[in-house]
């Protein structure tokens, strides 16, 4: 569903992409109007729940998917003022953005199921652990935080990290690494990601180059300051015991992969189970994306500020004499709103194919974006302050633009 292309109709791309495009194709009123249903159950939700005033973060966050639930019907009925309603603006947002996503996630959530569900977590993370000490300077059990995030979501990712810390599992330096490093967004953003910069035909080389990219940065930036030098100070004040490595790693990861699917439930409940967690998602996310990424679009259309930003990237790109670079410097600077921006510039601007796969490999792999994970971060137990995380945001778009960029040269 999510690796191996299928060509139907002549386009090839993967079985789950080729769903919602027929979704999309069959039903599109029926798809727009599921979208802001989505938004105003997402802006309500916190209101219902009484979790809008629970925190800073929480508090602005729920205003913002409120305006996201105002912004989507104005667009999708084609009132408001005319800077909301050009074509490459708010229909762009709500047409590029906000209806994919609010579809691929559940589609994606039932599937993803049979990655997370039937043990494949748990033998990945066996097989990983002698990679994981040397290379990330984490703990064997923190491959399982990474593919959570890479098959699952960030906010798995991170649930995971903040209650192995809680635990006395991981010091502080260690969660901190996993979370800014491996808590990513997952393979279905990454469709979105794709689709947006007309990258689907080359979905298998975009998703294991983003994942290899994603994961050298982080053992770059585990070696560079704030990481390097923050303590291992641990939750409950004592370090875990050392794990045990003994017997075949295979078998072990085998009984560890075997003993979870034993004790998974049916294929329904799971699915069901994943369904219902995927809406809840796409409620969490489309609101809060649509109004912060028509914040960032208008800021970087109008004002100057990502194009200053941008200029502290533009003599990476340039020493690979990367075709746009100024647009590449600005796109690269706006990914710290939201990780779509970036692709939806680049998009815009009808770029070259070695841009397009260079911004769609940085979208994944700068990780850090304040219209989701950085407030996600922060409302953690994890001790890392905003500075730092900004700082880390910096280094992994260098890293990206310095190991992607040779690499889209190579394949474009």
């Amino acid at each position: 569903m999510f690796f191996f292309p299928l060509t139907l109709g002549g386009n090839s791309t993967i079985p789950v992409d080729h769903i919602i495009t027929a979704i999309r194709n069959s039903l599109p009123g029926a798809s727009a109007l599921y979208a802001i249903a989505v938004m105003v159950a997402g802006a309500a939700a916190p209101f219902l729940r009484k979790t809008w005033n629970r925190s800073t973060t929480d508090l602005v966050f729920s205003f913002a998917k409120v305006a996201g639930a105002v912004i989507g019907p104005m667009i999708y009925f084609k009132i408001g003022p005319a800077w909301l309603l050009d074509p490459g603006v708010g229909p762009f947002l709500f047409s590029k953005l906000a209806i994919p996503v609010g579809l691929v996630i559940p589609i994606g959530s039932l599937f993803l199921a049979f990655l997370v569900g039937f043990g494949l977590l748990e033998f990945t993370g066996v097989l990983m652990t002698p990679v994981m000490r040397p290379v990330f300077r984490t703990p064997g059990r923190s491959a399982i935080d990474a593919v959570a995030s890479f098959v699952g979501s960030y906010s798995v990712g991170l649930i995971i990290t903040n209650n192995v810390y809680r635990q006395g599992k991981y010091s502080a330096r260690e969660a901190a690494i996993i979370a800014t490093g491996f808590s990513t967004v997952s393979a279905t953003f990454m469709l979105i990601v794709a689709k947006t910069l007309g990258l689907m035909e080359e979905w298998g080389t975009f998703f294991w180059v983003s994942m290899a990219v994603t994961f050298a940065v982080t053992a770059v930036t585990t070696r560079l300051w704030p990481l390097a030098s923050m303590a291992d100070s641990y939750y409950t004040g004592r370090a875990p015991e050392e794990e045990t490595t003994q017997g075949s790693l295979f078998a072990r990861a085998w009984k560890e992969g075997l003993d979870t699917a034993a004790g998974a439930p049916s294929v329904a409940s799971l699915m069901a189970s994943n369904l219902k967690e995927g809406l809840n998602m796409a409620m969490a996310v489309i609101p809060s994306i649509t109004s912060i990424g028509l914040l960032g679009l208008l800021a970087a259309n109008h004002t100057p500020i990502f194009d200053i930003l941008g200029y502290a990237f533009y003599p990476f790109f340039k020493l690979f004499s990367m075709p746009e670079a100024l647009l590449a410097g600005k796109a690269a600077a706006v990914s710290l709103a939201e990780m779509f921006l970036p692709a939806i510039l680049v998009a815009k601007a009808d770029a070259p194919m070695v841009l397009r796969f260079t911004m769609a490999v940085l979208c994944i792999s700068e990780i850090l974006f304040f219209s989701a994970i950085i407030p996600c971060i922060v409302g953690t137990d994890i001790p890392i302050k905003m500075g730092d995380i900004l700082v880390i945001w910096f280094e992994r778009v260098v890293l990206t633009i310095l190991i992607a960029s040779p690499i889209a040269m190579l394949l474009y």
